[in-house]
């Protein structure tokens, strides 16, 4: 590790990014996984936390710290905003690849709206019914077209085109009104 492998990394010089991951990757790696739940949690740190120190890496003063004390105080500041960032995010738990409704409490106990619902919903098109499903969890479109991978405007098509069925599903269903027919006059 020579003094101006941070100034190397940030000026993109070929096999710098490869010499950074080397001299610091061990050190940023057990940081990162001190301080994430899951180790999928601590690989996105660790990525974020090398996008960061590229990004920062032309501020670096060899006068003021060293080069591993610059990529700590950097990978610290990271981790705490990730984990600051998970504390807001309300907790849920991992999608199956496809979302069932429930359906385990005896139908006396579920209210007929309920019922009626979670009936439309399983008629729906797979995607439709993810991302609506994904909404009522607490999900934006947003997250939701990061998560799946897909479009923003995609997402809301599928939410759109999915609330439109539902809602004609369940007019559909209505018990019809128990009024009689009026008398038609000629």
């Amino acid at each position: 590790m020579t003094a101006t492998l941070l100034r190397r990394f940030a000026q993109g010089e070929p096999n710098a990014s490869r010499a950074c991951i080397e001299a610091f990757g061990g050190l940023v790696w057990t940081l990162a996984r001190r301080a994430s739940p899951t180790r999928e949690d601590a690989e996105d740190a660790v990525q974020d936390i090398f996008l960061d120190l590229w990004r920062s890496a032309s501020r670096y003063d060899p006068t003021v710290a060293s080069e591993t004390a610059f990529v700590a105080t950097i990978a610290r500041r990271r981790l705490v905003d990730r984990a600051r960032a998970r504390r807001r995010r309300p907790a849920t738990d991992p999608l199956s690849s496809e979302p069932k409704v429930s359906t385990d409490a005896p139908p006396a106990d579920r209210c007929i709206e309920a019922t009626r619902a979670a009936a439309a919903l399983e008629q729906l098109r797979p995607e439709q019914r993810e991302v609506l499903l994904l909404s009522t969890q607490g999900f934006s479109h947003e997250e939701i077209a990061e998560q799946r991978g897909l479009p923003l405007g995609t997402v809301k098509a599928h939410a759109r085109r999915g609330l439109i069925r539902v809602r004609a599903l369940l007019v559909e269903a209505e018990v019809p009104d128990s009024t009689p027919p009026r008398e038609v006059r000629p």
